[in-house]
């Protein structure tokens, strides 16, 4: 089963990773409302089970909540891939200095999880891998042995990752576990301009 994506940061919440501040809407005037809530400018984001929403406009700033609004009312009832929008969420606006990609899931063949991360997230990560294999680092996890602070380390090093991401990577094995999800995927977890690491979006199976 996948989760939305509101679903999962309220996961990345409850195990301790920074998400920003949002609101659910199922209409374009709670949309408004959330916005007016939120401070006015906020990100506007279909809620769908799939990926590619930015591309199909699916994804989309708003200056202030009147906009938020006809934002909102373009974004719901789209079709995404084949799963029409029906929700959407309003996010605080977050001062992005860097992104980066990071997942765990599950190596049935191998019997093992496997981390895959990248200093280049924001973007689809098959295409890094297919154009630059090298940018995209994967490491084995035993699942006895789990993800400590020296294993998210040796993760965040392969991948050139900043220090400080570890412990978002620890925290993010912890969903996996606790949650029985077969996938824990973030693109992009970002480095603020303030120097924190924030999950700006979620996937969960």
């Amino acid at each position: 089963m996948d989760l939305f994506e509101h679903q999962a940061r309220e996961l990345f919440e409850e195990h301790g990773i920074l998400v920003p501040q949002a609101e659910v809407a199922d209409t374009a005037k709670e949309a408004r409302a959330g916005a007016e809530r939120l401070g006015g400018r906020v990100v506007v984001k279909a809620q769908v089970k799939t990926g590619g929403r930015g591309k199909a406009g699916g994804v989309k700033v708003a200056a202030d909540p009147a906009a938020a609004e006809i934002t909102a009312r373009q974004i719901l009832g789209m079709d995404i891939k084949g799963h029409t929008v029906r929700k959407v969420m309003v996010a605080q606006p977050v001062e992005i200095e860097s992104e980066f990609y990071v997942s765990y899931v599950l190596d049935r063949a191998a019997g093992r999880f496997l981390a895959i991360a990248s200093a280049e997230g924001g973007m689809d990560i098959e295409e890094v891998a297919a154009s630059r294999p090298e940018a995209v680092a994967r490491v084995e996890i035993d699942p006895a042995a789990g993800v400590s602070e020296a294993k998210a380390a040796e993760i965040a090093a392969a991948a050139s990752l900043p220090g400080e991401a570890a412990g978002v990577l620890v925290k993010l094995w912890q969903v996996l576990i606790r949650e029985d999800a077969l996938l824990v995927e973030v693109n992009p977890l970002v480095r603020t301009d303030r120097g924190e690491i924030l999950a700006l979006d979620g996937k969960v199976t």
